[in-house]
């Protein structure tokens, strides 16, 4: 075994200069499927991409070829706590703090240097698709055939369609964060691991709990990661367990089907964080054929201890342990798909490899061998959906289309006795006996006679790498692998080998050290992989002894109300654009043949199809699977919008109809003359945006405008290469307009005139300027504003500024911030501003603002409702003019400068609210 700790893998402090560099927490990283590169996310919100060969290859690292540093990407706001390849490697997820799941696509025009650094991207890769839904942290994702699920500090699970990455299900039952997640090989359960003190085990046919694990965690001290299903399916090994009242720490061992934990593995000083499992089944004795009897796995653990211990499932002693790793814990593991290869993460900013020679982790099941053990089960890879591929290469045809695999038969109750009387033997390891004359029970697949249909592993394939020899073992397990594909924040979709009847040029994974070329994404790879829907025949899985909305029989279920089209189930479509050109001053969004609009806070979702040659245009509304109505269209849908009282629909022609939910027109067809560009809906406001350059903001209630149409021209005009980038609507019917220059702006409706929200110029010197923090954007409004024009922003060289820059920008920001906070209905942010301005002033003893701010928010002293002065309004952003004064009168009156001045009109503001009363 070689162990290395390359200095130079890092996330560094950009704050710090080049001399004095701190290193940063490293929290997630992940083997690329064909092993020439690992991610991983760091405290510094960045994504980096490494090569392995000068990792492994001490030559190549001292000639820097290839280059170190693949990539860096830089989108999430927060720090990135979970990094996953697919198994195609096509694919990059990651999760951040910032409450977003990302997903990267490679961009071969996307190289350069980065923005802000001196460091070059040797590859780029760009955002694909970014999945909110999240109301804290995430931090795990997994996924498994056609789902993505992902985990956070919210206390929810979230399921993902692995075509379209629209939600599916919201699985909502743990009481505490959820931080692990992991998919059964099979696809048949999903299992989370929370710090509720319980893994929940669920089916994946209707999302209804399986079993729930609690023994081995109630006394558990604390937070966990990465609850892994080993490769054969026949075990979970769930971390931050304990035996003895907590006395002693373990990584619990929970058997498929009972769902009890009467294995742990023991010898860790604290609490184990992680554990992940090689890819590979291996061999008990190498000599002997293939079996179930002659199957194992190996598993890695890291803990708190600061150790790494390696277990096989015939030993009851560890194979390696390796002691104070880090100097602080360990945070993530993630094994090679050739399975030689370990890669370990910490908190302290460091990882460490180990490198394994195949004559120490005996017994690697051959390639030949492990298609032999899918082969004798039965267990063959499903089509993959016609005009789709995630892989590089097809796989065989000839297989029997109506085989499946079903999970490891439940043992019996005779076993489960056996099992508990062995382990009061051991309760050290796999190692037990609790089989027939001292061999091991192992749970095997084996074909299941069933008329329910079985969800199958879809076939996906390895990135090829830029080395050309062979390696002596391949990556792909005999079922799917799990250590690095399973883990509580893995992003893959299981992979299984090509058959060798279909063809002996599949391109094996090669083993790192045989690198002997540059990295080079840019290879035989489809670059046109578009994500598909969940295939149809899906719906039947939720057949047999659970029932499903969608096929249950009256008797089962209360009669449901007739709707037009809602006897019929909810169909897929393939996404693809169908071309159309035109000259405007907005460009129009490429046709596609499928869109969809989510109603927040419900499963409901409204759809488009668009037919590629003369069919119809179709208009859905869903709840879940099951269609509650549908409507048909002249013209082709461009975008689509729902709020939680409308649904909207633009067409190519220039009209837009409106809906409610259910299905009724709330309005007559509005016709703009030009196609829409972007369209949202807040509440019973809806805004649309026209490739023409006019925006119209509509009250769906009341069935008028909020304003007249207006151009965004002079928007476009303000810089040279002007774009949109978002267009949005409050509930006041403000339209919220970010534009490429780094500036927000929405409709004065009594100035007739496009005002400023916010814009990057506030960054270069005002002291409250929030451009990297993180906002709810229903509640901080001007806030997410802030954020979305700081993450666009480069930052600016240093420059020597005026005695008074900083001062005169916070006050002019925090002055814009209050006219934003206004236009935008923002009360609880006009409120803040409202009080950081005048701590503002009285720091800085401006007393003319301070006696205008006041006499702004007292008004006239004789003024009554109804009276003849109308130029000053008692209320501004829902709250009393003079509620507040009197808060801003309390940090006056803290103030050295201008005591005086509030004490005396707070006497002023007091008298006026008595005479009020009289």
């Amino acid at each position: 075994m070689k162990f290395t700790k390359p200095a130079w893998v890092m996330h560094k402090d950009s704050s710090k200069t080049d001399h004095d560099t701190k290193r940063l927490s490293i929290f997630s990283v992940h083997v690329h499927p064909d092993g020439s590169r690992i991610a991983t996310g760091g405290l510094d919100a960045k994504i980096r991409i490494w090569s392995t060969k000068p990792i492994l290859n001490h030559a190549s690292e001292m000639c820097n070829r290839p280059p170190k540093s693949l990539c860096t990407l830089s989108m999430h706001t927060g720090p990135v706590l979970t990094i996953r390849w697919a198994h195609s490697g096509r694919w990059l997820a990651s999760g951040s703090d910032d409450e977003i799941v990302m997903i990267w696509d490679l961009d071969p025009s996307g190289r350069g240097k980065v923005f802000g650094s001196n460091e070059v991207n040797v590859e780029g890769w760009k955002p694909m698709k970014r999945l909110p839904g999240h109301e804290s942290g995430e931090l795990g994702l997994s996924t498994c055939i056609v789902t993505l699920a992902s985990v956070g500090l919210d206390s929810v699970v979230l399921v993902w369609c692995g075509y379209t990455l629209e939600r599916l299900r919201k699985l909502d039952q743990h009481q505490g964060f959820v931080k692990g997640v992991c998919w059964d090989p099979v696809g048949e359960f999903m299992a989370t691991q929370s710090d509720d003190k319980s893994v929940k085990i669920w089916r994946t046919t209707d999302w209804q709990l399986e079993a729930e694990i609690r023994k081995p965690f109630e006394d558990s001290p604390g937070s966990t990661f990465f609850p892994p299903w080993s490769p054969d399916g026949a075990h979970i090994t769930a971390s931050n367990a304990t035996n003895n009242k907590g006395f002693v720490f373990i990584a619990a061992v929970i058997t498929r089907g009972t769902w009890t934990s009467e294995i742990s593995l023991v010898g860790h000083e604290n609490t184990v964080e992680v554990a992940a499992y090689n890819p590979h089944i291996f061999l008990r004795n190498p000599a002997s054929p293939i079996a179930t009897s002659n199957i194992c796995s190996v598993v890695a653990l890291g803990a708190d201890d600061r150790s790494i211990s390696i277990w096989q499932t015939k030993s009851a002693r560890p194979l390696i342990v390796a002691r104070e790793v880090f100097e602080r814990q360990i945070m993530d593991l993630s094994w090679s798909w050739d399975g030689l290869t370990l890669y370990a993460a910490s908190s302290d900013g460091t990882i460490a490899v180990f490198h394994f020679d195949p004559e120490e982790l005996e017994g690697i099941a051959p390639h030949s061998a492990q298609e032999q053990y899918l082969h004798k089960f039965g267990f063959v890879p499903p089509p993959i959906p016609e005009g789709f591929s995630h892989g590089t290469f097809t796989h065989s045809t000839d297989a029997a289309s109506a085989s499946r695999i079903t999970p490891p038969p439940s043992p019996n109750r005779a076993q489960s006795q056996s099992q508990s009387q062995s382990q009061s033997q051991s309760q050290s390891g796999f190692g037990a006996s609790n089989g027939v004359n001292g061999a091991e029970h192992i749970n095997k697949l084996v074909a299941k006679k069933s008329n329910k249909k079985r969800v199958q592993p879809m076939l996906m394939s390895s990135v090829p790498s830029a080395s050309t020899s062979r390696s002596a073992l391949v990556s792909t397990s005999a079922l799917p692998p799990s250590a690095n594909g399973l883990g509580p924040r893995a992003f893959q979709v299981p992979e299984i080998p090509r058959s060798r009847q279909a063809s002996h040029s599949a391109s094996p994974v090669p083993s790192p050290r045989t690198y002997d070329a540059d990295i080079e994404m840019g290879g035989p790879m489809d670059m046109d992989v578009p994500i598909d829907a969940l295939d149809t025949s899906m719906s039947s899985a939720n057949k047999g002894k659970r029932k499903a909305s969608v096929l249950d029989t009256p008797e089962d279920r209360p009669s449901k109300p007739r709707t037009l089209g809602g006897d019929r189930p909810r169909e897929t479509v393939a996404v693809r654009e169908i071309t159309s050109t035109s000259a405007n001053l907005l460009p129009v969004p490429p046709l596609l043949t499928f869109l969809s609009a989510n109603v927040e806070g419900s499963d409901f979702v409204f759809e488009a199809r668009n037919s590629e040659g003369d069919g119809a245009t179709e208009v859905t509304f869903a709840d879940g699977k099951q269609t509650l109505w549908l409507d048909y269209l002249p013209s082709p849908v461009l975008a689509l919008t729902a709020s939680t009282t409308f649904c909207g629909a633009a067409t190519q022609d220039g009209s837009v109809n409106v809906y409610s939910h259910t299905g009724r027109r709330l309005m007559a067809t509005l016709s703009f003359g030009s196609p829409c560009v972007m369209m949202h809906g807040c509440k019973l406001a809806l805004m649309i945006l026209t490739a023409s350059g006019q925006l119209s903001s509509i009250n769906v209630k009341n069935v008028a405008s909020f304003f007249p149409p207006t151009s965004v021209a002079p928007l476009l005009s303000s810089s040279p290469n002007c774009t949109i980038l978002s267009a949005t609507v409050r509930h006041n019917g403000a339209p919220m307009i970010h534009c490429s220059s780094g500036i927000a702006y929405t409709y004065d409706v009594q100035l007739f005139s496009w005002t400023k929200l916010s814009e990057r110029w506030w960054a270069e010197g005002s002291d409250v300027w929030q451009g990297r923090q993180r906002a709810n954007k229903d509640k901080d409004i001007v806030a997410s504003i802030e954020g979305a024009i700081g993450s666009t922003s480069i930052p600016a060289p240093h420059k020597e500024r005026p005695t008074w820059w900083n001062t005169a920008l916070t006050l002019g920001h925090l002055e814009s911030k209050l006219h934003a906070a206004k236009a935008l209905d923002s009360a609880l942010e006009y409120k803040q501003a409202l009080l950081i301005y005048a701590r503002k002033l009285a720091d800085e003893g401006f007393r003319a603002k301070a006696e205008e701010l006041i006499k702004e928010l007292f008004g006239p002293i004789f003024w009554r409702p109804g009276g003849r002065d109308d130029s000053w309004t008692p209320v501004v952003a829902g709250m009393a003019k003079r509620d507040l004064l009197r808060e801003v009168l309390s940090v006056f009156a803290r103030s050295k400068t201008l005591t005086k001045l509030a004490l005396d009109w707070q006497d002023t503001l007091k008298k006026a609210s008595n005479d009020d009363q009289l």
